[in-house]
């Protein structure tokens, strides 16, 4: 039943001083992901993180949960994941191996859950999912009175802390919220840095935090994405024998044979899927110049948009680096330096996943997006590729509907980059969309 008097005025400002602080806070709190420092996992934790379990995500946690109370929401779950989370085999390798040099891999990097009102059936709570962990690449942390600037701007403490405004806003506005309209809100970490929220956003979903909506705050442009793509990551990985610089024609020259499988996969692979990305990368033998590195490896990530694309890639990377293979040892079968890496290429190549298996996000909901078109969300383009997320753990829900949502856009603000920056106007605005989206659920779902 439809009911009146609940609006508000988007010509008034719903981000206070008090957010400008918590964001300004939350920006010079450290909480880069422990996958994203691009150093052996064995020596990361030295110099990253501090001996006691008490890292950065925890305090920036701390610091949003003591901010949220004036929004009416209270902690409900801040703990680190159960280990049983690294035991299932769609766990990336990267996560294995830092979990492995480590033991309090998991304690550091902890998540919260917050809801405002009762624990109420699916069908009365709207879920939104932010994360507070951030890719490496310590940037200036600043605030003109019209942009913030700093690591995590836009990606995703800036849209953290405009979705506290917002819920805030529609609180005060519409009695129901907090009533018989409940709230949750996950903030979590373990999304970047290719974790895939395989410690962070999964164990939550599946221990049943989430809503009739479930709103995962990304960088949209604020339209609406009801698709998110998954990733997988293939490694190809050399294991010969070196060889000093005046022989070379004694060792496999890793160099040589990654760099031509580079060019094959890169051209086999390029527009197998149109709503996936292949990226070639990763490619790395040694430092010197004065001897051949018989050892090497490379990565090529892959993104799909449905499991069935994930299964056409699987099979096409494989057989991609077979013939790259075949082509290779034709290729230099009778080269002076290269004909013994040729006779044993296939023999010290192998081909590996450190990453498979993921689910994608898709789906349909007219009533759902037609709260998200009645709150101002225009729909992600059909035609416009999709990106990974969190949200994919958020697949096939029952009686549920899932979209990314949020201020700015990945490649406009720098996200991930040099220079990332949040305007207030954008943060404002994502704000009252998050009121207005609250209210219409209250509205229409009772």
């Amino acid at each position: 039943m439809k009911r009146a008097g609940h609006t508000t005025s988007d010509s008034r400002d719903l981000l206070r001083s008090g957010d400008h602080a918590l964001l300004l806070r939350l920006l010079r709190t450290p909480t880069t992901g422990p996958l994203e420092t691009g150093q052996d996992p064995q020596r990361r934790w030295r110099w990253h993180w501090p001996r006691h379990r008490h890292g950065g995500l925890w305090q920036a946690q701390r610091a949003y949960a003591r901010a949220a109370r004036a929004a009416g929401l209270r902690v409900v779950h801040h703990a680190g994941p159960p280990a049983d989370v690294l035991r299932r085999a769609d766990v990336p390798a990267v996560v294995r191996r830092h979990a492995a040099a480590d033991p309090h891999f998991l304690a550091r990097q902890p998540n919260l859950v917050l809801r405002l009102g009762p624990d109420l059936p699916r069908a009365a709570t709207v879920m939104f999912n932010v994360h507070l962990d951030t890719v490496a690449g310590l940037e200036p942390v600043g605030f003109d009175g019209t942009r913030f600037t700093g690591r995590g701007a836009i990606d995703a403490k800036g849209p953290a802390v405009a979705l506290l405004a917002g819920v805030r806003a529609a609180r005060a506005a519409c009695p129901l919220l907090g009533r018989e309209i409940a709230v949750l809100i996950q903030a979590v970490g373990g999304e970047e840095g290719g974790a895939m929220g395989v410690h962070g956003t999964r164990p939550l979903v599946e221990s049943g935090f989430t809503g009739r909506l479930n709103v995962f705050c990304e960088p949209t442009g604020l339209r609406y994405l009801p698709r998110a793509t998954a990733a997988m990551t293939a490694r190809v990985t050399v294991a010969g024998q070196d060889a000093v610089d005046d022989r070379p024609e004694h060792g496999h020259n890793a160099s040589v044979l990654l760099g031509f499988l580079a060019q094959h996969l890169a051209a086999a692979l390029d527009g197998r899927t149109a709503d996936g990305r292949v990226c070639v990368a990763g490619l790395h033998t040694g430092d010197l110049h004065n001897r051949v590195y018989g050892q090497g490896r490379l990565l090529i990530n892959l993104s799909y948009a449905t499991a069935g694309q994930g299964t056409f890639l699987e099979r096409a990377v494989t057989e991609a680096v077979a013939d790259g293979l075949r082509v290779f040892t034709a290729r230099f079968a009778d080269s002076r330096q290269f004909a013994r890496t040729a006779a044993d290429a296939a023999a010290v190549t192998r081909l590996e996943w450190d990453k498979r298996g993921l689910p994608c996000l898709t789906g349909a909901d007219l009533w759902a997006e037609s709260l998200l078109s009645a709150a101002g969300a225009s729909r992600w383009p059909d035609d416009e590729p999709a990106f990974t997320c969190d949200a994919i753990w958020a697949h096939g829900l029952p009686d549920a509907f899932t979209a990314v949502l949020g201020p700015g856009r990945l490649e406009d603000n720098h996200a991930h980059a040099t220079g990332e920056f949040a305007d207030v106007a954008d943060l404002e605005a994502f704000a009252h969309m998050v009121s207005r989206l609250l209210i219409t659920f209250a509205e229409r779902a009772l």
